[in-house]
């Protein structure tokens, strides 16, 4: 049979044996040969596209294995991303260039996805910055999960006064007259920062579904074809679920959706997910778009909030009987699920959890999994295999690896999580970012943590040991990806019979000086056989880029990560040879000239 698409003249990583072939062929969205150039194009017809890809490097589409890309979607448009932006001076310009085009009720969001190691500058921005770039537009910026900065118009648009009770989970701060200053502390969790946020305006529906298929188009850009959502806080299941559903039925998924379900109600959890099990069931839905399971919320009281700036948090004594009523529930009715877990201790109690509930009523073969596990053990991680279980990982420690080396030592930090030896003991392990909020959702900057055991700033943290090869890494993020959707064998490699997701890079990720990694993208991305992405000498074979909505949006001016021209702006940042990260000890929130919080230094260990 004629093939519908050949690719061609190229170095085409297969995930496989061999490890890689010259061109392949697609048919009817898989891929139906692979081989030499000389075999492949026998199979062309009249009617088959040829793409001659010129020596490029070719990659299966990309997985990760835990992101929030719904709620994500959503947002999208809102954001002004400071992922990959090189300095301070960038990011404080680009926000005032953004208040300024913001109309009311409008905020500037910064949502995530940047660290201050990554800045020229290596610091946050002050409270006095913020407010001069941007004195009338609200703007929140949020800092990872640990800390949200607000300007005056966003203290007056909150409603947050000098008689504001102290919200739940976290920790208004004041000046010496009790007056917020627009610094809010996630402490001991992150509900002060999730329910700040909410209190913003949303787009309109129209505006959203034009955000989600922009931030799908972004992903493309990085190679991604596939993504597990995993759920989010004020992430409620139907209702902001509306979206990708009607952009799945009209056909215009670029990016393929396998969604768990986060509870939002804490005590009563059980509840719905009992209503849940009966709307629908796992593996509802078909390859672009299905129901993965329960998670990674299980429970509130199991969930041990990631701040590497505060100390590990203890779970309640009534964790263990709040899981084990969920568990059992999900294991009834034969639904996977997953739990955020960072800390071995608590790692450990939920699996006292499982291992109980499989005496009663078996896992058998159930896939079943943690998120994070930076600081899991050996033995843990030996009684994850016993019971059947996986680890998807995280590039959470490229962006905070310096505040957990100034808490817990350089010597802790080099097995966080320690994914060699999870990989030794034949666990299952997929890769990821935990993108919007936490980290960046560029897959080329997890790559390169997997790859060199670098923080974004550039801290070495891992040694040899517990550091990948580039072909790993690939692996981790495609094959080993496709067990968290229970898509083995269907996704991540390229290979006969496999669905037809490829990436064409930018440049060789295979040679490329590990500093490049970070810089990769793909130039042409193909979902089912089907060609979402183009760029360079491939623009003229994707989709046009869709007009952006609403006109004001961040995105129509800067694009996603890196800044649409800040990032191709020569960089001009001062070298410095950075001894080993400026530690989380060297900052200190200190009261300014004009009343608010700022942010000061002790020190910097150049």
């Amino acid at each position: 049979m004629d093939a519908d698409t050949i690719v061609h003249n190229g170095k085409i990583a297969t995930n496989g044996g061999p490890s890689f072939v010259e061109a392949i062929a697609i048919t009817d969205g898989k891929i139906s040969a692979a081989g030499t150039n000389l075999e492949i194009l026998r199979q062309r017809g009249p009617a088959t596209n040829v793409i001659d890809v010129r020596g490029r490097t070719v990659i299966p589409g990309l997985n990760d294995s835990h992101m929030h890309p719904i709620r994500g979607g959503l947002n999208y448009n809102m954001e002004l991303r400071w992922d990959g932006v090189p300095s301070l001076a960038d990011a404080l310009r680009m926000l005032k260039e953004q208040a300024a085009r913001t109309p009311a009720p409008q905020w500037v969001r910064v949502i995530g996805g940047w660290t201050e190691f990554q800045f020229a500058e290596r610091r946050m921005p002050t409270l006095d910055e913020i407010n001069r770039v941007a004195p009338d537009t609200p703007v929140f910026v949020l800092h990872l999960y640990d800390r949200a900065l607000l300007n005056g118009a966003a203290l007056r648009a909150v409603g947050y006064t000098k008689d504001t009770l102290e919200l739940p989970g976290g920790e208004i701060q004041r000046d010496k007259h009790g007056n917020p200053t627009g610094l809010l502390v996630a402490r001991p969790n992150a509900m002060i920062l999730y329910s700040t946020l909410a209190k913003g305006p949303k787009l309109s529906h129209e505006d959203q579904v034009n955000s989600t298929r922009q931030f799908m188009r972004e992903l493309n850009r990085f190679g991604i074809t596939s993504v597990i959502d995993a759920g989010g806080g004020f992430q409620n299941y139907p209702d902001d679920y509306e979206v990708i559903n009607e952009l799945h039925k009209r056909g215009e998924l670029t990016v393929r959706f396998a969604y768990n379900l986060f509870t939002q109600r804490p005590k009563q959890e059980v509840a719905d997910f009992r209503r849940w099990t009966q709307m629908t069931r796992h593996g509802a839905g078909d390859d672009f778009y299905r129901m993965n399971g329960a998670g990674e919320m299980l429970v509130f009281s199991a969930a041990d909030f990631e701040d590497f700036l505060e100390p590990r948090p203890d779970m309640p004594p009534v964790m263990e009987d709040e899981l084990k009523a969920v568990i059992r529930h999900l294991v009834q009715n034969r639904w996977p699920f997953r739990l955020h877990a960072t800390y071995d201790e608590t790692i450990g109690r939920a699996l006292n959890v499982y291992e109980e509930v499989n005496r009663e009523v078996p896992f058998d073969g159930l896939h079943w999994f943690f998120d994070h596990c930076e600081t899991i053990s050996d033995r843990n991680i030996e009684r994850i295999k016993a019971l059947g279980g996986g680890i998807a990982v995280q590039d959470r420690m490229a962006f905070q690896g310096e505040y957990f080396i100034d808490r817990y030592g350089a010597k802790q930090a080099q097995r966080t999580p320690p994914i060699r030896r999870m990989l030794e003991l034949g666990v299952p392990v997929g890769a990821g970012t935990d993108a919007t909020r936490v980290s960046s959702y560029n897959p080329f900057v997890a790559l390169y943590w997997l790859v060199t055991g670098k923080s974004v700033g550039g801290t070495a943290l891992y040694p040899e040991g517990n550091r990948l090869d580039r072909m790993e890494a690939l692996r981790l993020y495609t094959v080993g990806s496709s067990w968290f959707s229970s898509e083995e064998g269907k996704k991540g490699a390229i290979a006969p019979g496999q669905l037809a997701d490829l990436s064409v890079l930018s440049a060789d990720y295979f040679s490329v000086p590990d500093e490049q990694i970070k810089q990769l993208e793909s130039v042409l991305t193909v979902v089912a056989g089907r060609v979402v992405f183009a760029a360079a000498e491939f623009k003229g074979l994707g989709p046009d880029p869709l007009p952006v909505s609403p006109d004001w949006s961040p995105v129509k001016t800067y694009g996603g990560y890196g800044g649409g021209s800040v990032a191709k702006a020569p960089d001009r940042r001062q070298r410095h040879d950075h001894a080993w990260g400026l530690g989380a000890s060297a900052h200190r929130w200190v009261l300014g000239e004009s009343g608010l919080w700022t942010l000061g230094c002790d020190c910097f260990a150049f």
